[in-house]
């Protein structure tokens, strides 16, 4: 069932994916080209691909490149009570390395990047891959669509965590330099990050170009330090076996199960490689995590555990402690843009996933600006981001140190990694074809591992890991609240339709007063009159010569080819119904599509047409479908969702708006 949106002048409607019209009936060509021609391409193609993974570099790995800041220090921190001994280290490299190439190698690269939603993948793409819209109400429905929610709305909270424990991270490496700097480490974090939030309006088109080399010389760094350690205790290769690592859960268990949560800090941020994967496509991901971002890690690591071997007092920071005093501030440095680039991906991975659930029907209307005219992922999304800036710096106040917000990280994550294993299951089953034998053998040693680590991180709720788990309750109260009250209200819009040929025969038959003119009546149903023209006759008792009925549809694809944007339908009497299709990576503009749409009959000019719009109030009516409390929510979003005429982009000048009262 599709659902409309309605509520302060809203008039959209998100589609089912049955009836999407992307990519029908396209043929394929093959182009025969001469040895030269292919070598110029080929050349052309390898540069765009360079280009790529440049630019995946500086984005997609900035999270899980700074986990070695924190990683090896939470793992022998006093939470953990691990002693810092030859075979607890080498123990616990090995389950760093082994949770790198099964959660990272295996899972994200070599399985979930496959689960795209026509080149698109993150929490709702891969949603509205196993679970369409229209399947709330079946037996998996009721299932997948809450949990698949739920993982998404995590993300915010791990949002506001990792800016402020990667900056902080990078800033308490002042005063393993020297403790004078002590007393100034949150305060110099706080103006990082504050000044990371506020450059946001400015857009990342410029600084993006040199987020790849500046992480092309972290990761150059990460492998020089840890080469330059581990040459001195070359034992902490052994580590590369699996076995070193069920030796130290065997012989700590309860401590081992616990330091699991540590651990884990290894691997936040591989979500990310599948979360961004429509920005830089799957090779060129593959390709830098392969060739520099894996090597660099391990062999850090490494360095970081011979070190231990070598000087255990080092445990306190392995990470800075690994450089020679002369390069410790300069690392500091390094390190600092490092972890902003990486909060710059979370952030904008906030507002990519806020533009998703909008256009999904999961958000009330927000401002989105784009601050790029070529890449469509570079938004700017103002309420989030002052959300999360707000929050952010809260957390650095609160928590004062990274060690102490590492109790906070991770338990959104390792939620959210769980609920992707097991969309993907249903992925895997349902639209590959997969056996069921050979699903679980792969999904189940997933869920083992991330079970674990969830678990682990499970016992640093009461240590800041309620944080994400509130911010994430909170996120999908609301999503879920704008669902289900868009749902009522389109049912009660539904009961009121007048059907368009009983109104076109009563407008022939009355013989109503025309004007010159363009009307635009926006409305939310595929069919029937929308009340706004109802209203305006009833009240003006005039009718333009040349009448649109007006919807715009989101369907549950990324993006919809211009070809397939525009469906007119003409009716008598000078009506015409036009439904504009977009995807759910797309932002509409309703005048650019219908000046486009001349070559189909329609006939707009802007300076001699009116848009008419519903100034919607909602009205909470009895308890039924929904608790009143929720409908007083609903209709709070409602009153505070972005303007129709800016979402659309509709010339503020040429529009009447029309009160309407509505009861749910």
């Amino acid at each position: 069932m599709a659902h409309s949106l309605a509520s302060s002048g809203g008039h959209e409607r998100v589609a089912t994916g049955t009836r999407c019209p992307v990519n029908r009936g396209r043929t394929r060509h093959r182009i025969s080209m001469s040895q030269p021609e292919s070598n110029v391409a080929s050349a052309v193609d390898n540069s765009r691909l360079v280009k790529l993974t440049l630019g995946a570099l500086g984005v997609v790995f900035g999270d899980i490149g700074t986990s070695p800041l924190y990683a090896v220090r939470e793992c022998f921190s006093e939470h953990t009570g691990i002693a810092v001994t030859p075979a607890n280290v080498i123990g616990l490299l090995s389950l760093i390395v082994w949770s790198l190439i099964l959660i990272v190698s295996v899972k994200y690269i070599g399985f979930m990047l496959r689960a795209d939603h026509r080149g698109e993948g993150g929490g709702l793409a891969l949603l509205t891959l196993v679970a369409p819209r229209g399947s709330e109400k079946t037996r998996l429905g009721r299932f997948i669509i809450p949990l698949g929610l739920f993982g998404a709305a995590l993300l915010y909270g791990d949002s506001m965590i990792t800016p402020a424990i990667s900056v902080l991270s990078a800033v308490e490496g002042l005063s393993v330099a020297t403790p004078v700097f002590e007393p100034f480490v949150v305060p110099i974090a706080i103006m990082v990050l504050f000044g990371l939030f506020v450059v946001q309006r400015r857009g990342t088109s410029a600084v993006a170009r040199v987020f790849g080399p500046i992480m092309v010389l972290w990761f150059s760094i990460l492998f020089c330090l840890g080469l330059y350690r581990a040459i001195a205790a070359p034992e902490v290769l052994t580590a590369l076996s699996p076995m070193p690592g069920l030796h130290f859960m065997i012989e700590n268990r309860g401590a081992a199960f616990i330091a699991l949560g540590a651990v884990f800090l290894s691997v936040t941020g591989g979500e990310a490689l599948y979360a961004d994967m429509g920005h830089f496509g799957k090779k060129p991901i593959r390709l830098a995590w392969f060739t520099l971002v894996l090597p660099a890690l391990l062999v850090n690591y490494f360095g970081q555990g011979a070190l231990l071997l070598t000087q255990p007092e080092a445990a306190s920071n392995p990470f800075f402690l690994m450089a020679p005093s002369w390069a410790r501030y300069p690392l500091v440095f390094v390190a600092t843009m490092a972890t902003v680039i990486a909060s710059q991906a979370v952030i904008s991975g906030a507002f990519s996933i806020t533009r998703q659930a909008l256009q999904l029907g999961y958000c009330p209307r927000l401002e989105v600006r784009h601050s790029s005219a070529h890449e469509i992922g570079q938004i700017y999304v103002p309420p989030v981001n002052w959300l999360l800036l707000v929050c952010t710096i809260g957390l650095v106040l609160g928590f004062e140190s990274s060690s102490n917000l590492a109790g906070a990280y991770g338990v959104a994550v390792s939620m959210t990694m769980v609920t992707a294993t097991v969309l993907f299951y249903v992925c895997a089953r349902q639209r590959w074809g997969w056996g069921l034998l050979p699903t679980i053998l792969v999904t189940g040693l997933f869920l083992i591992v991330e079970s674990a680590f969830l678990g682990s991180n499970l016992l640093k709720v009461s240590h800041g890991g309620w944080f994400p788990l509130i911010v994430g309750a909170a996120i999908y109260l609301l999503m879920i609240t704008w669902r289900d009250g868009r749902r009522l209200l389109a049912e009660t819009l539904k009961k009121e339709d007048l059907p368009v040929d009983l109104f076109l025969r009563d407008v022939e038959r009355r013989k109503m007063v025309r004007v010159p003119g363009t009307a635009i009546f926006m409305s939310s149903a595929l069919s029937g009159i929308p009340r706004t023209l109802g209203h305006n006759l009833k009240h003006n008792k005039i009718l333009h010569e040349r009448v649109i009925l007006l919807t715009v549809v989101t369907e549950e694809v990324p993006r919809v080819a211009p070809e397939d944007r525009v469906h007119v339908e003409p009716f008598s009497q000078g009506f015409t119904r036009v439904i504009l299709h977009y995807g759910f990576m797309e932002e509409p503009d309703v005048p650019a599509a219908l000046a486009a749409a001349a070559e189909r009959g329609v006939e707009y000019k802007p300076m001699d047409t009116t848009f008419f719009l519903g100034r919607e109030t909602i009205v909470v009516g009895k308890a039924d479908a929904m608790a009143r409390w929720r409908k007083r929510l609903y209709a709070l979003m409602a009153r505070n969702a972005e303007e129709a005429t800016k979402h659309y982009r509709i010339p503020v000048n040429r529009v009447v708006e029309l009160g309407i009262q509505l009861a749910i």
